[in-house]
């Protein structure tokens, strides 16, 4: 597949690294790309108005006169359908994305382990519509990306939800949440939920996640998820 990307990042080393790394992970998965880097946002949002060839930005937040965040609200004014990825050093400034449909946030340094299996989601969403799930917490409503949502994990009187807006508490039954996530999650373990593209790889007793979380894998799960995981990467050959 020929993949257009943009890695806008006001650090010469960063960019370079990024572009490196996109490289090796086009030629291990056979697509053709095309990278090109932006030393600040006001740069690539001046390519943007003019250009919508790209399909994935790499982005990061802290930058010059204009952040990530900034540039990431300007582009969902007119465009729904870039693939944005958050790549920062600051962990903290994560929480101010909630609003920009982010497919995933990373700290840096984006390792290939965490970096290629993002890539991967973006290509697989690339021409897909994006699907939501409206969600109410004690701090209010928020719609989230489903293609964000890495895990959902039951407690007593809640389930924690974690995706790429943030981390959330809601109040319901994890089957009834279950059922409002439809295709692409899968039961894991009586008290998880995981998004298949999440799932780095698989053991006899864990599921690794893309991000390094590391959650159960029940043996009476274990058969499912081990189908589910390749039947779910084998649509996206």
């Amino acid at each position: 597949m020929k993949i257009n990307l943009a890695i806008c990042d006001d650090s010469p080393a960063d960019t370079k690294y990024l572009t490196d790394l996109a490289a090796a992970w086009a030629a291990e998965k056979g697509h053709i790309l095309t990278a090109v880097s932006f030393p600040s946002a006001e740069s690539f949002l001046f390519r943007h108005d003019g250009d919508r060839s790209f399909d994935i930005l790499l982005l990061d937040i802290e930058m010059g006169n204009m952040n990530g965040i900034d540039l990431a609200q300007n582009i969902r004014q007119t465009d729904s359908e870039l693939k944005l990825v958050f790549i920062t050093g600051y962990p903290e400034f994560i929480a101010r994305g909630y609003d920009v449909s982010a497919l995933h946030y990373l700290i840096k340094p984006a390792t290939r382990e965490k970096l290629f299996p993002v890539l991967d989601r973006a290509v697989a969403a690339l021409g897909r519509p994006a699907r939501f799930l409206p969600i109410r917490t004690e701090g209010g409503n928020f719609r989230l990306d489903l293609s964000g949502i890495a895990y959902a994990e039951a407690f007593s009187h809640s389930i924690h939800i974690s995706a790429a807006e943030g981390e959330f508490e809601v109040s319901k039954p994890l089957s009834e949440l279950e059922a409002e996530l439809g295709p692409g999650f899968v039961r894991c373990h009586r008290s998880y939920l995981v998004g298949l593209d999440h799932i780095a790889r698989l053991s006899k007793t864990e599921v690794y996640l893309d991000s390094g979380k590391v959650i159960p894998l029940s043996r009476s799960c274990a058969a499912t998820v081990h189908r589910a995981f390749v039947d779910h990467y084998r649509k996206g050959e």
